[in-house]
């Protein structure tokens, strides 16, 4: 653990909601076509993928950007990282707030597949949202099949905010029913890392994350019991998979003990799970380049993308 001196979930609770088959989805906000791709640099290409079939996405919602180092490289030989992004499940965040580190990690040597979904606001809430990010992880395979240099089998999936508990649910797929949402899986990450997560949802509904958690779910989890069952990541342990958390102690809109409790219930359920707590940093400050933590989270990153699975597991 090092310790050194974008919109996220947010800490107003609001009233209850009654229990919806489906969140808000106010399209006050909503953008109606995709924002251009951006601008590839020396040493980085970048190309917009579709991950849904047309008939069934929301063009302005249901796309990511894909950043590759450029030049020639040997089958297998780049791995591949996903970004999801966060903002309280809310549209008011989108995957733009994650171009820099998304280029960062291109140039040391990862391509990032860095996704954007449909949010409360711009046609999601449950369970559209959760069926966005199954399926853009679903559509890894056909990715690295028109891209033969990207190395796919022990893949890396990194969320922030609200996106890490969407990456660290997506990693514990496999496990659910089938009748569960993005149950039976195409593909999933063999490692996840959370930045600024809340992976105990039935706590931070109660500590400061109350009406966007009750938005996104429908209700409480006393009134929908079985969503939080199936999405909340501390009710979704996969001890095989090695999780990497980081959190900012100065974070006034997640509580760093969700990645405490998170941290704890892993290995107590013989996993692994790797707790950076960072000093002075806040909700959004660690995904940011001026953060002195960033250079040191980079580093870390490069090195679960790259790491033996086995290895990683013991560390």
């Amino acid at each position: 653990m090092f310790v050194v001196g974008s919109a996220g979930c947010s800490t107003d609770s609001g009233e209850s909601p009654q229990p919806s088959s489906t969140a808000a989805t106010e399209t006050t906000h909503a953008p109606t076509a995709a924002p251009p791709v951006p601008q590839g640099s020396d040493g980085i290409d970048i190309e917009r993928i579709e991950y849904l079939d047309p008939a069934d996405a929301d063009p302005a919602e249901n796309w990511a950007n894909l950043y590759l180092p450029a030049g020639d490289h040997g089958d297998g030989t780049v791995p591949l990282v996903t970004i999801i992004h966060g903002g309280g499940w809310e549209s008011r965040a989108g995957a733009e707030q994650f171009d820099d580190m998304a280029r960062d990690l291109a140039a040391r040597g990862l391509a990032v597949y860095n996704v954007e979904y449909r949010r409360v606001g711009t046609g999601g809430g449950w369970p559209t949202t959760f069926h966005d990010v199954a399926r853009a992880l679903d559509h890894v395979p056909a990715i690295a099949e028109a891209h033969p240099q990207l190395s796919i089998d022990d893949e890396l999936v990194i969320g922030h905010s609200a996106g890490a508990q969407l990456a660290v649910w997506a990693g514990t797929r496999h496990r659910l029913d089938d009748d569960e949402v993005g149950s039976r899986p195409a593909f999933g990450p063999s490692r996840v890392v959370s930045i600024s997560g809340p992976l105990d949802m039935r706590y931070a509904v109660n500590h400061g994350n109350g009406r966007v958690i009750k938005q996104i779910l429908g209700g409480t989890p006393e009134q929908v019991p079985d969503r939080y069952a199936s999405v909340d990541p501390i009710q979704n342990l996969d001890p095989a998979m090695p999780v990497i958390l980081f959190h900012g102690l100065a974070d006034d809109d997640v509580d760093p003990d969700n990645s405490r409790h998170y941290t704890a219930a892993v290995r107590a359920a013989g996993g692994s799970a790797e707790l950076h707590l960072v000093a002075g940093e806040t909700h959004t400050s660690l995904v940011h380049r001026r953060s002195p933590a960033y250079e040191q989270i980079l580093d870390r990153l490069s090195v679960v993308a790259t790491t033996d699975l086995d290895r990683l597991r013991s560390e």
